[in-house]
């Protein structure tokens, strides 16, 4: 584009920095807590801070000195790891949202340029085209066939046309462009803008819990709800039996410790975040990290053709003149009516052509015609693509005010349909329309009209129209689309295509790939006389959907999601918004997708690599397989540690506390990094790919599962209470019987730890993980028990005596067998596997 005036000149850097110093960035600034502060409220009224509080304060009253300070040091190191979590989580939420802010074109110094929308001052010149979101308030000061949505600022969904001369000649922020392209100057940006103004309600919307979240904080509570209880009780008992307040309070909270499981919203919060972290690395931007819980039950995917199936090179192959018996190559000699059928597509496309083949057309322009028209002509009305099947109109005039041209390009069928054909004639149209499309072309026609006067008819379709030819395109298939689809095959997930383009054209493409059910094809008028009930019945025997309108798109995905299917979509156009936004996971292109579609989406594939989809759903699935692991964790360990306090307590053993505060924290502080360091970190397992997707239900756990953890809780709570028994047996002390009935824990929780890395593979196989992070946190875990144990004044600080080198061996064996059982449980899945037996 050239620019004459001052006006659109644009900025200097020098203006754009002294703009800058007065009014600040693009962006919303509302009061907000701050961060520090957020974080000392969040981690004072966390439960476990509270318990460990009041633990510490009755040490320190009741001259329990170390026991206080031990308890405060667990207080400072329990807060750092609950803020070092924070940190993470939000650091990678940043990073994604550092990533999905918009970027405008201004133009600065006479040259268009790309900005982050932030960077946009007062005065800036900005382009913004059909498919983009106004970036900042401006008025229009040149502007083609440019219409905006701003329901977002009236509520009214009509979209409102403007332009440079009318009253009405102000756009927006946030509102989106319908269509045309406007050239504003800004006028206000950030709180200065009328959306800015409207406060911060449009802009701190919380985001919606999801159901596993939901499920979650449920648990948690109603944990904490019988926590309380049984805090209540054992206090209550306690100090009957002792009168003794503090005594019986440190015991009831001894309990009340081990019953909650403060580390499984951690968790929760934890491998979401650093999951679309992971995710964002791989160039595949998640919007809301709920996208990565659903990304693992994804059961089908609907994908367009062009550009996503084929590399979207649009190369202009072969031309039908009309009244010409024989195809023409554009790329050798022509005659004068190929070449003007291609002038005809070439006004009949945008005057800034950013869409493939209407490059590929104003390219062909400029090879074959010496004397460039373009810059003498200027559109003064414009038809966007519209219909059923769709078309566009361009009119051109020249600059002084002689020649018109008037040309239309679309469909085959629309463009016979509006001028004035015999059937015969269509017929044999269509039967070169249909030569065309088997080859796996892409076909337009093209028509030119005649029309004097400055009233033009309200619809593109009542000019009287000359056919004057078909234009083919070819867009090859990308090299490694058959291996995607295998790979989306193999993991169980439907692959659906969803194009705009005819029926002929998409099934040759559909062909040429190896496209599983390429004949299960319905094109848009076949789909529309289905009713909404027929549709859900017969939309999963249907793999190519071809003709396919918005309103069309967004019923197929509607019907698909009734049938109980986790749907994701691919999209790019403007009209894709509505079908991306109902898909339960849209998926935008980062390079060819328009503003509106990336907004609509839950996530954007930087590099348009459809590939990177089959990384999303592993790391989905990798993601919720390894925060199921975790919650197993959590449940298989608290067991023991619950009930160890509980029944020698509760049925007057010998020993009644066994456990106190300061034993229970340091487990907590064990349980913590286990289950969210070292499972977020495990990789994907080898056969997770090879399974079906997962059902996206509101039960986090099935019984089967949830009973493997009661059961490995219970198995290793039996072993437990076996040396507590066996060293009352041998005449230990209170102490030595701690020591053992520790060890024995200890031990069973590092062997949960390597045993629950999968429950499918053995141990064995998944020692050869690459996870450094587990024998490190072992490592630590082993290392800082055998000081508790050795060191004195640790020892006495926790109660422990070093009892006989066989009772050790015993306890640790004992912790062993507590939970290498459960390899044998594995066994016998892998066995009905491979005896071809199914398997939950």
């Amino acid at each position: 584009m050239t620019h004459t005036n001052r006006n659109t000149q644009g900025l200097s850097q020098q203006e754009v920095l002294a703009a800058r110093a007065v009014h600040g960035f693009n962006r919303q600034h509302y009061k907000k807590e701050a961060t520090v502060l957020r974080l000392l409220r969040e981690t004072v009224t966390e439960p476990m801070f509270i318990l460990l509080a009041i633990a510490a304060l009755i040490y320190f009253i009741t001259g329990n000195r170390n026991d206080g300070l031990f308890m405060t040091g667990a207080i400072v190191f329990v807060s750092a790891i609950s803020v070092f979590q924070d940190y993470r989580s939000r650091s990678a939420i940043a990073a994604l949202r550092q990533l999905t802010r918009p970027r405008s074109k201004v133009i600065r110094d006479g040259i268009t340029q790309e900005i982050s929308s932030e960077e946009i001052v007062p005065g800036d010149i900005m382009i913004i085209e059909e498919g983009s979101s106004v970036p900042a308030d401006g008025v229009i000061i040149q502007s083609n066939d440019f219409s905006v949505n701003e329901s977002i600022l009236t509520g009214e969904s009509l979209s409102v046309f403007k332009s440079e001369s009318d009253a009405n000649n102000q756009v927006y922020q946030g509102t989106l462009v319908a269509g045309g392209l406007a050239i504003c100057q800004v006028t206000a940006i950030g709180n200065e803008t009328s959306l800015g103004k409207i406060g911060g309600a449009l802009l701190a919307i919380e985001e919606e819990k999801t159901p596993l979240q939901r499920q979650i904080n449920n648990f948690v509570k109603k944990m904490a709800v019988v926590g309380i209880i049984v805090f209540l009780i054992v206090w209550g008992i306690n100090y009957f039996q002792s009168r003794d307040v503090f005594d019986s309070l440190l015991k009831a909270l001894t309990l009340a410790m081990s019953i909650l499981p403060e580390e499984i919203p951690v968790a929760f919060t934890t491998f979401m975040a650093l999951g679309a972290w992971r995710l964002m690395k791989m160039g595949i931007i998640v919007k809301q990290t709920k996208t990565v819980e659903t990304l693992g039950s994804a059961s089908v995917i609907c994908v367009d053709k062009t550009g996503t199936i084929t590399e979207n090179r649009m190369r202009l192959i072969s031309l039908f003149v009309w009244g010409e018996e024989k195809f023409a190559n554009p790329h050798n000699v022509i005659s004068d009516d190929a070449k003007r059928l291609i002038r005809i597509g070439m006004w009949a496309s945008e005057p800034i052509p950013f869409d493939p083949m209407e490059l590929e057309l104003h390219d062909s322009y400029r090879l074959l015609f010496v004397n460039d028209e373009r810059p003498h002509y200027k559109m003064i009305h414009e038809y966007p693509l519209g219909g059923r099947p769709p078309m566009m109109t361009h009119i051109f005039e020249e600059k002084d005010g002689g020649r018109r041209v008037i040309a239309a390009k679309g469909a085959p069928e629309a463009i016979m349909e509006v001028s004035g054909l015999t059937a015969d004639e269509k017929a044999a149209i269509a039967a070169r329309v249909n030569e065309l499309a088997k080859k796996g072309y892409r076909v337009l026609g093209a028509a030119e009209a005649i029309h004097a006067g400055n009233e033009f008819p309200k619809q593109q379709q009542q000019f009287n129209f000359t056919f004057k030819g078909l234009l083919a395109f070819y867009d090859p298939p990308k090299p490694n689309i058959n291996a995607l689809f295998n790979a989306f095959n193999d993991a169980g997930i439907d692959v659906k295509i969803i194009t705009g383009d005819n029926m002929a054209t998409t099934q040759t493409i559909a062909m040429q790939t190896e496209f599983r059910n390429a004949d299960k094809i319905i094109d848009g008028e076949a789909l529309h006389v289905l009713s909404d009930e027929e549709l859900v019945k017969k939309v999963n025997d249907i793999a190519v959907f071809t003709r396919m309108y918005p309103e069309a798109k967004l019923r197929v995905i509607n019907a698909l999601k009734a049938t109980g299917k986790i749907v994701a979509m691919t999209g790019d156009g403007v009209n894709d918004g509505p079908a991306l936004k109902s898909a339960h996971i849209g998926i935008a292109m980062g390079k060819k997708g328009s503003e509106i579609a990336k907004q609509a989406s839950s996530l954007i594939l930087v590099d348009d690599d459809l590939s990177k989809m089959v990384d999303a759903v592993a790391m989905g699935r990798k993601i919720y397989s390894n925060l199921k692991k975790a919650i197993q964790y959590i449940i298989s360990i608290h067991i023991p540690i619950i009930l160890t306090v509980f029944i020698p307590l509760a049925l007057g053993w010998v020993y009644p506390n066994i456990f106190t505060p300061v034993h229970v924290i340091f487990l907590e502080l064990i349980m913590g990094p286990t289950c969210s360091i070292i499972y977020e970190n495990e990789p994907i397992e080898k056969n997770m790919m090879l399974q079906k997707p997962r059902e996206f239900t509101n039960t986090f756990f099935n019984w089967q599962e949830l009973t493997t953890s009661i059961t490995q809780g219970l198995m290793i709570t039996a072993g437990i209470l076996f040396i507590y028994q066996y060293a009352v047996w041998l005449g230990c002390t209170e102490n030595s019987t701690r020591t053992l009935v520790f060890l024995t824990l200890i031990s069973a929780n590092v062997f949960l730890t390597l045993v629950n890395r999968s429950f499918y593979y053995s141990i064995l196989e998944t020692s050869r993980y690459p996870n450094n992070l587990v024998m490190l946190i072992i490592f630590l875990t082993l290392l800082l028990t055998g000081l508790f144990i050795l060191v004195q004044p640790l020892a006495m600080l926790f109660r422990f005596e070093l009892p006989g080198i066989a009772s050790l061996l015993m306890a640790i064996c004992t912790g062993f067998i507590s939970v290498i059982w459960f390899e044998v449980v594995k066994y016998a899945k892998r066995k009905k596997v491979s005896s071809g037996q199914a398997v939950q």
